[in-house]
C-alpha cells in the first residue's frame, strides 16, 4: 500500500513574499496611464489572491468590461516594466525559506497557488532560490481565479494527493480550501485580518512560520 502524500499548499503575496508595494506601483502605474482615479491602497491590497480580472472588477466595479480589460493590460505592461528595471521587491518572510526546505526534507509535497502569473511566479521563485522544491505551480492565468478550487485540485492532480492542507493570508484561500473540505491554515502577516480568515474557515490562523511548522508537523 502506498504512502500517503501529505500536500501544503501555498498563496504567494501576503504569504511567502510581501509584494503589496510592487502591486500597489504597479495600480498606480496603470491608473495614470488610463487616466483613471487611483484606488485607495488599502483596497489594492485586499484584491491580492485574485486574478487580474476579478481584482479589477472588485476596484472598478463601474467600469465597463472593455475599460477594465484595458487596466488589466496596463497593470500587466506595468508590472513587466518594473521588473525589466529591477525594480520590483519582494521581500520573503521571516522564516520562509527554513520553513519550506524543512517540509521539503520532511517528505512533504509544496505546491503554490497564486494570483500571480505563471511568468511571475517563477520569476519570483528563482530569484529566491526556491523553485526546485515545488512540485506544482498553479496561477490565475491557467486557473480560474480564487476561490474557485481549481487551483488545488489540480495541485493535487500534480501531486497525486488525495487532499493538501491550503496555507494563505486572505478570505479567498480559506474559502478556496472549504470548498473541497481541504485544511485551511491562515497566517496574520498578510493583507485579510484574522477574524476574515476565521470567518472564511480558517481552522487557525499562525503567527509566525515556527506555529505553522508545529502545526502541519502535528
Amino acid at each position: 500500500m502506498s504512502d500517503v502524500v501529505r500536500l501544503a499548499v501555498f498563496d504567494c503575496d501576503g504569504t511567502l513574499v510581501d509584494g503589496q508595494a510592487a502591486v500597489v506601483e504597479a495600480m498606480a502605474a496603470a491608473c495614470s496611464a488610463l487616466g483613471e482615479p487611483l484606488p485607495d491602497p488599502n483596497h489594492t491590497r485586499r484584491s491580492v489572491g485574485l486574478s487580474l480580472p476579478s481584482a479589477m472588477l472588485s476596484l472598478f466595479p463601474d467600469a465597463g468590461a472593455t475599460r477594465r480589460d484595458a487596466l488589466v493590460e496596463a497593470y500587466k505592461d506595468a508590472f513587466r516594466a518594473a521588473r525589466e528595471r529591477n525594480a520590483v521587491v519582494e521581500p520573503l518572510y521571516d522564516g520562509i525559506a527554513e520553513l519550506l526546505t524543512g517540509l521539503h526534507a520532511g517528505g512533504w509535497q509544496l505546491a503554490v497557488a497564486t494570483g500571480k502569473s505563471m511568468r511571475g511566479l517563477k520569476h519570483t521563485l528563482e530569484t529566491h532560490g526556491l523553485s526546485d522544491l515545488f512540485s506544482s505551480l498553479q496561477t490565475a492565468d491557467r486557473n480560474p481565479s480564487k476561490p474557485d478550487p481549481a487551483m488545488l485540485r489540480n495541485a493535487m492532480d500534480d501531486c497525486l494527493a488525495q487532499s493538501c492542507v491550503m496555507i494563505g493570508d486572505t478570505s479567498y484561500d480559506m474559502a478556496m480550501a472549504r470548498q473541497i473540505g481541504a485544511r485551511a491554515i491562515g497566517v496574520d502577516w498578510g493583507y485579510h485580518a484574522p477574524d476574515e480568515l476565521i470567518d472564511a474557515g480558517a481552522e487557525r490562523v499562525v503567527a509566525d512560520t515556527n506555529e505553522l511548522k508545529e502545526l502541519l508537523d502535528g
